[in-house]
């Protein structure tokens, strides 16, 4: 009776049942034998002898196997002996894959040679997947060689693959422990295995060699035959003969490079070349005269000379195929020493003769060198844009910052302060040419319930005529402004009407800068005012000027130009033909009558303590002496 435990309850004590009948508890074995070769089998029973269902077909997969039987066209085929079971260790033994390549080493501390090239043999072994690096002894190296990577698994990334022979083929690059080979070819073996395996193989390389072993076996040259030029004799027949040759090197395509003068020497005792710095006053340059030293110059090296280390070792005869000779240099020609570029534009004349009777050479023109002075741009003033004076204006295309225009100081000097006012009409106004600057202002004097602000209308300027361009302007002068002649002040047309007596004055003493016909109309025009001046002083002689009225003539004068008030010129006429009878005395009223037709401000206090002192009686007023205080 066998005892089958409870199902389905929980593992605690006293609630599990044992089993008597199970007596062994070992674990099955797992190495099995066949065909004498032992391998490795998974267990069908576990501890105690149970089965194992894990490892084991299932009753529906051996149905499955059983029931489906293969079947041909021509009948049942014929059933092949089961074929033996072979070991991969015995499969593949003694069976290796073999590649040719190559890795390159650098050599930093050599003079000689900058890189190496070390040729090895990659063997893969198929028994259990192992490579091995081999490299051929060479004897007399100096190098560790032989075995350089031992036999074993290597790996190819960083996830814990390891390269397989499927990873290998011609023509590629390798990485092992950090060192890339180059797989140039294989053997007919290694060819034949991949080709089997579906393995399509690149074609071969060319295997490289070592540059420096290669020059080893170059055979030395154990002897040089002599030269038969006799340097001595060179020296005896040429010593303190130089050929002088003057050259520039242009470096103006560098950053802050210019054109520099140099001159060439090249002595004919020992066939050496200088070259000297041509040094100018002022050129900012530290005084060193030589730029390159006395010594012979190389113009062609031997091949594969490329890597020689000319700054640290002298150069030899064995590295140089062609030195620098006196044919090498000639007018008008480039000449590349020490890799500057030297354009040779003359020589001297001791260099011309010797150029001559050695070569037969004498084209000797000297080249020009000196740059022509760049072609002088044509400065196009810009159209006058009528903001400010044309002058101030003009100076802004002349500079960047703009200087003030030069003034006439001695002009300047001679009229300072010299003004002269016209009267002219377009309403009222007071035309003032200023003799310092020739520069016009126009000043409105205001007028009760006129409905107009009076006061500045035009500031200090220069006033062009009509007509006159901006390239050639033409300005008003005090000829131009006469009575009676029409001056147009931008699009304004102002007639002039009146004048200061300082006028006629400035023209009487400056006849040479008027016209006749001017200063004629001018005196024409202030005759009847002086004949009424005259009268007046007649008049006014009988009364005696008191100090007062001299002290307010002063201040009638200053309050006049500070208001720019221009008394008319025909107030004097006005007045005398008031007066019938010539007795220097006039109504109020009919003075009240002249000042208010003449806009004279009788209103101001000033005038009224004028008025106050000019009046004689109660009702008449002593018109000359008010008229006085208008003259000055």
């Amino acid at each position: 009776m066998s005892h089958q435990p409870v199902q389905g309850l929980p593992l605690l004590p006293g609630s599990s049942f044992r089993d008597p009948t199970k007596t062994a508890f070992h674990r099955s074995q797992t190495l099995g034998y066949r065909n004498g070769f032992a391998f490795k089998r998974l267990p069908t029973v576990g501890i105690g002898g149970t089965r194992l269902n894990v490892n084991q077909l299932s009753q529906a997969e051996l149905d499955e196997l059983s029931n489906k039987r293969p079947t041909l066209t021509y009948g049942e085929p014929r059933q092949a002996p089961p074929s033996a079971f072979i070991p991969a260790h015995v499969a593949f033994d003694k069976k290796v894959l073999k590649f040719d390549g190559y890795f390159q080493e650098d050599v930093p501390i050599s003079t000689e040679e900058h890189f190496r090239i070390r040729q090895v043999g990659l063997y893969y072994y198929l028994e259990d997947d192992s490579m091995s690096v081999m490299e051929p002894i060479v004897e007399n190296s100096g190098i560790p060689q032989g075995k350089l990577i031992k036999r074993q698994r290597l790996p190819k990334n960083d996830r814990g693959d390891h390269y397989h022979w499927k990873d290998l083929n011609r023509g590629i690059n390798i990485t092992i422990y950090g060192k890339t080979f180059r797989i140039v070819d294989c053997d007919a073996f290694t060819e034949t295995f991949l080709q089997s395996q579906g393995i399509e193989l690149n074609p071969p390389e060319k295997m490289i060699f070592d540059p420096y072993t290669e020059l080893r076996k170059m055979p030395l040259r154990m002897y040089v035959t002599p030269s038969d030029f006799d340097q001595l004799k060179q020296f005896l027949a040429f010593d303190k003969k130089v050929l002088r040759f003057y050259a520039m090197w242009d470096n103006t395509e560098e950053m802050f490079g210019e054109n520099r003068c140099f001159i060439i020497h090249y002595y004919l005792a020992d066939d050496t070349v200088e070259v000297r710095e041509v040094h100018e006053r002022n050129d900012g340059r530290d005084p060193f005269p030589v730029l390159i030293r006395r010594q012979r110059l190389p113009k062609k090296f031997v091949e594969n000379k490329g890597t020689f280390p000319s700054c640290v070792l002298e150069i030899s005869d064995q590295e140089v195929l062609e030195w620098f000779a006196a044919k090498d240099f000639a007018v008008g020609k480039f000449t590349t020493l020490l890799g500057r570029k030297f354009f040779i534009y003359d020589c001297d004349e001791f260099t011309r003769q010797f150029y001559q009777d050695k070569f037969g050479i004498t084209d000797f023109q000297p080249v020009d060198i000196k740059k022509p002075p760049p072609e002088e741009i044509k400065r196009e003033i810009p159209p006058y844009n009528g903001y400010g004076f044309l002058e101030d204006s003009l100076q802004n295309c002349f500079s960047l910052i703009p200087q003030p225009p030069r003034k006439n100081i001695i002009k300047m000097l001679e009229n300072d302060h010299k003004v002269l006012r016209y009267a002219a009409i377009l309403r009222r106004f007071v035309l003032s040419y200023c003799l310092a600057t020739d520069m016009i202002s126009i000043y409105e004097p205001p007028v009760r319930n006129s409905g107009i602000i009076g006061g500045k209308y035009l500031g200090r300027t220069k006033v062009p005529k009509p007509g006159s361009s901006t390239d050639n302007p033409v300005y008003y002068e005090p000829a131009d402004l006469t009575i009676g002649a029409m001056v147009e002040v931008f699009g304004h047309r102002f007639i002039i009407v009146d004048a200061d007596e300082h006028v006629l004055n400035y023209m009487e003493s400056n006849l040479d800068k008027f016209p006749a016909a001017v200063l004629q109309s001018m005196r024409d025009h202030f005759a009847p005012r002086l004949a009424a001046t005259e009268a007046i002083k007649k008049i006014a002689a009988t009364e005696p000027d008191t100090q007062e009225l001299g002290v307010l003539s002063e201040q009638i004068q200053e309050h006049m130009q500070r208001h720019n008030y221009l008394p008319d010129s025909n107030m004097q006429a006005a007045f005398l033909e008031q007066d019938k009878d010539g007795s220097g005395l006039i109504n109020k009223t009919e003075f009240f009558a002249l000042c208010d037709h003449f806009k004279v401000p009788v209103d101001d206090p000033v005038f009224q303590k004028l008025i106050n002192l000019c009046s004689h009686g109660d009702n008449q007023i002593r018109y000359p002496s008010f008229l006085k205080a208008f003259q000055g």
